[in-house]
């Protein structure tokens, strides 16, 4: 996930993923043109305008793509009722169904084209332009230095869509599943101008519903069935009803009273809940790591965060296994590195690139190893005690758990630390960070698409979510080979990402300390919710309530 800034882009991501399904049906049974199902959320959607949301785990739901996700993350029928790539995987050609917009009117090739345009037009300042990189000119057309005509992207008839990418991306497929790179409506924005998409009535939708009800700041709003959706007939539910529920207590209240089918659930209530038959997780591709500040103000606290040594006893002193199941038990999971479990299998092979990202004697907890890389640490740096800041959003749900997790645990086992705590507001969070005002910064970052460049961007030297400043020239360099030369060999092109991905590890450049799963109730007789670990992660087209 992510994008413009790690902070935003995970708090973005933290949003969508909380997003949670109920109804208010009662769980009684309704006919399949009457049922209705009731999502909670822990704040209103923060925009209904593709070219600047934040994150779309919604909002694949109201707004389609050339395709849109199915199960396991792969792309399923969307606009495009065909995809095609060149030889050298730098053409791509897109031949639309016959779809039209929530209004009736038709959804062209030339939606694509001006949407296109629209995100990477500075003006937008679109948070997620940096996933146009690799298309033809994209780069220049986001930073003002080229005009937005000279885009990589054409529409030559009224159902053709014609893109051109610098090199070829092996993602690209995923990526156009995505509702950024979907259509929009130029007549719309026109007729709205600066009202556009500011409330649910100033927008068109693509997708198998259309929003109602929301302006922005309200506590309910509804997606409807879009009945000029071009598969409706596989669209079951008549309506999905959000409210804003802010406590997972009130969820349970609501679930238990039937009018939530699905509702998260706090740690504590996971312990008492997890043996109900009800109880189903829903894991995501978003690791909690520390980024640590190479670049840091402080000379002594520079000198310490880059040695290797001090960051791996820091990363050894953290008991994992108590994490994920006693200060969270969520259900969240063990990392084997900074990319996610579950994200991207070997095309020859089939194993996950987790299991093959592992360096050992990294991330296991070890309190011996620990100390004794504490020590040689410090005395490399000639220093017999540290004090370091720890950086961290308070609007994480995790963040007071966390933070006083890892005070505790490091001032216990190694000897002369000192860990100050800076809990602030998100905002604030992200500026310090960006600004390189902390020592350690207790982040997370969520996945994008099914891929592992998704995460490998975050290290690059340079990238503006490389908040530590982080810098290894063979790291890029591997990088780099696989986004280009080996782009369109996948055997090497993922060799070449095991291999940047090992050294991050090796190093301890970031520091992962779990991933997140979220636990829920959920009613059983709710059935075809669709739930994927990167991307838009719910999809409600297929949903039955009986």
């Amino acid at each position: 996930m992510k994008l413009k800034a790690l902070a935003v882009s995970i708090i973005a991501v933290s949003s969508a993923l909380v997003l949670a399904a109920c109804s208010n049906n009662n769980s009684t049974s309704k006919s399949s043109n009457e049922a209705e199902l009731n999502l909670s959320a822990t704040a209103p959607l923060d925009t209904i305008d593709i070219s600047k949301s934040t994150g779309y785990g919604q909002t694949g739901n109201v707004f389609e793509s050339f395709y849109r996700l199915g199960k396991d993350g792969q792309p399923t029928s969307g606009l495009a009722k065909s995809g095609k790539v060149s030889k050298d995987g730098k053409t791509w050609t897109f031949k639309l169904r016959d779809a039209k917009w929530s209004n009736g009117d038709q959804i062209t090739a030339k939606d694509f084209v001006y949407s296109w345009k629209r995100s990477l037009n500075p003006k937008t300042a679109s948070p997620y332009s940096y996933l146009f990189s690799g298309v033809k000119n994209a780069n220049a057309v986001a930073k003002g230095k080229k005009n937005p005509d000279s885009l990589g992207i054409s529409a030559t008839d009224k159902k053709t869509v014609v893109i051109k990418l610098d090199k070829p991306i092996a993602y690209f497929k995923v990526l156009m599943a995505y509702p950024l790179f979907g259509p929009q409506n130029e007549k719309i924005v026109k007729k709205y101008g600066k009202k556009y998409a500011t409330k649910s009535e100033y927008q068109v939708y693509s997708g198998p519903f259309k929003v109602k009800g929301w302006n922005g700041t309200g506590d309910t709003w509804s997606f409807v069935k879009n009945n000029n959706y071009w598969d409706k007939g596989k669209v079951k539910l008549k309506k999905v009803n959000y409210q804003v529920v802010k406590s997972t207590n009130t969820g349970y209240q609501l679930y238990q009273q039937g009018k939530l089918d699905l509702t998260p659930l706090s740690s504590e209530q996971v312990k008492n809940l997890k043996t109900n038959k009800d109880f189903v997780s829903y894991p995501y591709s978003l690791v909690r790591f520390l980024q640590y500040n190479f670049k840091d103000q402080n000379t002594i606290n520079r000198k310490a965060l880059n040695n290797r040594n001090i960051r791996l006893a820091l990363s050894l002193a953290i008991d994992r296994n108590t994490v994920t199941k006693k200060v969270l038990g969520n259900g969240s999971t063990l990392p084997t590195g900074f990319v996610a479990n579950d994200l991207a299998k070997n095309p020859a092979t089939g194993v996950d690139f987790a299991k093959e990202q592992k360096v050992n004697d990294t991330v296991q907890y070890n309190k011996t190893l620990a100390k004794k890389y504490w020590q040689k640490g410090l005395k490399e740096i000639g220093q017999e005690k540290l004090t370091l800041n720890l950086l961290s959003s308070n609007e994480e749900s995790d963040s007071d758990q966390m933070t006083q997790y890892l005070q505790s645990q490091w001032t216990q086992l190694l000897p002369g630390i000192k860990i100050n705590v800076t809990n602030v507001p998100a905002k604030l969070t992200t500026s310090k960070a960006q600004n390189g005002e902390f020592d350690i910064y207790l982040s997370h970052w969520g996945g994008d698409f099914n891929d592992p460049m998704t995460f490998m961007q975050i290290p690059q030297t340079d990238t503006s979510y490389n908040y530590g400043k982080w810098s290894n020239k063979k790291y890029d360099n591997l990088v780099a080979k696989a986004s280009n030369e080996d782009a369109n060999n996948p055997n090497k092109r993922w060799n070449d990402l095991v291999q940047a991905a090992r050294i991050v590890n090796s190093e301890q450049a970031i520091t992962p300390i779990y991933q997140q799963t979220t636990a829920y109730l959920q009613k059983t007789n709710v059935h075809g919710i669709i739930h994927n670990t990167a991307g838009t992660q719910w999809s409600y087209k297929y949903v039955s309530v009986n």
